[in-house]
């Protein structure tokens, strides 16, 4: 199964993540977590030990050089569009039981369309993991999809758009969908984030009335806490831990 979650910085897209990927490992799924946010920390979302001490792939100048033949940093020019990733998983990634977690990190983009090794590298490295694991595949990206060409978004088995209550996330939530239609991703679902109550819910279902609602987790204290301790939200009593796990049934 391979999961893409997307959705406004805020929303509180790599806690779900997170809780998702937990809730796999529980399972006894083997997981290949992909931190694909350049803002975010998936790895101490999960509860990875010395989780700011991971160095992104796009920051490994050596790894780049070595697969692309080119210097990264560098914007044109010639070098391996098609280099070698599917090793990858296994050599760089941090573990934590059954799961697998790589961090991408960010590009410096000079510009629309930017072709560089970098970019090169990491989409490569997601066209192997979306189109070659055998294992449950969940990314944690941008509030975007740039990562996910036409032939991986093909592969995806459902692109899971975190909402909250509010204005400008229905807004990116809009606009994921239109990248997603582009490269005829339809396997779209919504899952509200944050919710107070019925109105919060009503709210959403009114403004995001064709999407496909995959589920609703509360607004909760436990997992503010839980950020602000360094620990991961799947080790809390919240009412989402159970919510998560039951959407897995529905995936």
């Amino acid at each position: 199964m391979k999961i893409a979650v997307s959705g406004k910085g805020g929303v509180g897209k790599t806690t779900f993540s997170s809780l998702l990927i937990r809730a796999f490992n529980d399972t006894g799924k083997h997981v290949l977590a992909i931190d694909a946010d350049p803002d975010a920390n998936l790895a101490a979302a999960l509860g990875i030990a010395n989780a700011h001490a991971i160095t992104p792939i796009a920051e490994m100048k050596d790894l780049i050089f070595e697969r692309t033949e080119a210097k990264p940093g560098t914007v044109g020019g010639f070098f391996k569009l098609n280099p070698k990733v599917d090793d990858l998983p296994e050599a760089l990634s941090a573990r934590l039981e059954n799961i697998k977690l790589m961090r991408l990190g960010g590009v410096k983009k000079g510009g629309a369309g930017c072709i560089c090794p970098e970019s090169t590298l990491l989409r490569a490295l997601i066209t192997h993991v979306v189109l070659s694991r055998d294992e449950v595949v969940v990314m944690d990206m941008e509030a975007g999809i740039e990562h996910l060409g036409r032939a991986t978004a093909q592969s995806v088995d459902k692109l899971i758009v975190v909402v909250e209550p509010g204005r400008r996330s229905i807004d990116t939530a809009r606009n994921i969908q239109r990248l997603a239609s582009e490269i005829h991703l339809s396997k779209v679902a919504l899952v509200g984030n944050k919710i107070r109550g019925d109105k919060d819910r009503v709210f959403l279902e009114k403004h995001l009335a064709d999407f496909a609602i995959l589920g609703f987790l509360p607004y909760d204290d436990q997992l503010i806490e839980a950020d602000l301790e360094d620990r991961a939200p799947y080790e809390t009593d919240s009412p989402a831990v159970k919510q998560v796990q039951s959407m897995i049934a529905e995936l």
